[in-house]
């Protein structure tokens, strides 16, 4: 069916219409590029294409491409690759650096899916894991073999929030050619900077602080190091990592916000954290501004800050009592994740850190945008269940 006097079918008219003129719109927001199919003006700009062409939509648009540009500046970095996950970051960083035969160091504090892909797929593929006393520090040199392609950190542990001593390791690891990646998702990028403290690569869930509202999943791998940073670049474009304009578009909204709510977080997360050591029931708070934390030192020493996440353990009380104060809660959600507008507490039935018999009486907090006063009358009602029993 044509339409009289165009000469062309309404089916090609409304696939080939008339590209807006955008030139004199103006917005405070990144467009979001959407798009699969990039097309090029020739077959000459095809087979060879400038550097920093978009050749397909899987390896990114302008939309990506003001995302990783933020995120370098934030961190300091001169090339960023997004994953479609915190944990899809994690698998893009082992996959670039480790063969079979290679020897992975990995701290026992770290993120629970880190492990098991370390000890699962990993360990399929012929790569060797070993788990290290997190507080090391310079002696892991002891650790590294012939073989060891990459030391693995995480600062703070996941859950148990151990501050590892990051410089020392990334020196120890140096002195024998050994690359390190640290997970630098509590630091945010901006709390404690991982190239600084000699990290050849930062890994990021922007999930949390980044995006901030609990609804986009996303990763980042971040570097220094030209090579490096196309040796990322071209494992995740054989592996297929993609991640969608708008989930870019989400992450670049959050950032806007991203230093005040990181500050304000912490602020908050700090009272709590403050009010709940004051309590008898707590035998422990592993927040970094309190010397139970395992690497306090460490992080006055390294950090300029600290974030929304921190636990507590209850240490004379039952395993049942600790159940109660978590399900009593009432503006916590129980969920994993954190870094988000909502509280949440979680707690761990099998953990077995700091010790077996601590874990299971240990209970993570996020501390959301809520007013703290109210969240700790909440902790406080929810206290006062637990003990009646």
């Amino acid at each position: 069916m044509s339409h009289e006097g165009d000469g062309k079918a309404l089916s090609t008219r409304l696939i080939h219409a008339e590209k807006p003129d955008g030139k004199s719109f103006v917005s405070l927001a990144v467009p979001t590029y959407r798009g699969s199919t990039v097309v090029f003006p020739t077959l000459e700009d095809l087979d060879h294409p400038r550097e920093g062409q978009y050749r397909y939509g899987l390896h990114g648009s302008p939309t990506h491409r003001a995302l990783t540009d933020r995120l370098a500046e934030i961190e300091g970095a001169r090339h960023v690759q997004l994953a479609p996950s915190g944990l899809a970051a994690i698998a893009l960083t082992f996959l670039s650096f480790l063969r079979s035969g290679n020897h992975l160091l990995v701290p026992k504090s770290s993120y629970g899916p880190t492990v098991d892909l370390a000890n699962g797929l990993l360990a399929d593929l012929g790569v060797e894991t070993e788990l290290y006393d997190p507080m090391v520090g310079g002696n892991i040199a002891s650790l590294i073999r012939d073989n060891t392609a990459l030391v693995w950190s995480e600062s703070p542990g996941s859950i148990s929030m151990e501050f590892q001593d990051v410089p020392a390791i990334s020196a120890a690891a140096r002195a024998k050619g050994v690359p390190v990646a640290i997970d630098n998702t509590y630091g945010a990028g901006v709390l404690f900077d991982a190239f600084a403290a000699g990290c050849d690569v930062s890994v990021q869930a922007l999930t949390k602080y980044q995006a901030g509202h609990s609804d986009v999943l996303m990763g980042s791998v971040a570097t220094r190091d030209e090579q490096l940073g196309k040796k990322i670049q071209r494992a995740a474009m054989l592996l297929g990592f993609g991640v969608s304009p708008d989930d870019c578009s989400l992450v670049l909204r959050g950032l806007k916000t991203f230093e005040l709510r990181l500050r304000h977080l912490g602020e908050s997360t700090l009272k709590v954290a403050a009010w709940l050591s004051r309590r008898e029931e707590v035998t422990a708070v592993l927040h970094p501004a309190f010397s139970d934390c395992p690497g306090h030192d460490v992080w006055k020493r390294d950090w300029t800050g600290s974030a929304s996440l921190f636990s507590v353990i209850f240490g004379s009380w039952s395993r049942q009592q600790v159940v109660t104060f978590v399900e009593a809660l009432k503006l916590f959600g129980i969920g994993f994740s954190w870094g988000g507008a909502n509280s949440l507490a979680i707690t761990y039935h099998d953990l077995d850190r700091p010790s077996a018999e601590l874990g299971p009486l240990l209970v993570r907090l996020n501390i959301g945008l809520e007013d703290p006063a109210d969240l700790i009358a909440d902790l406080e009602q929810a206290l006062a269940q637990a003990s009646s029993l």
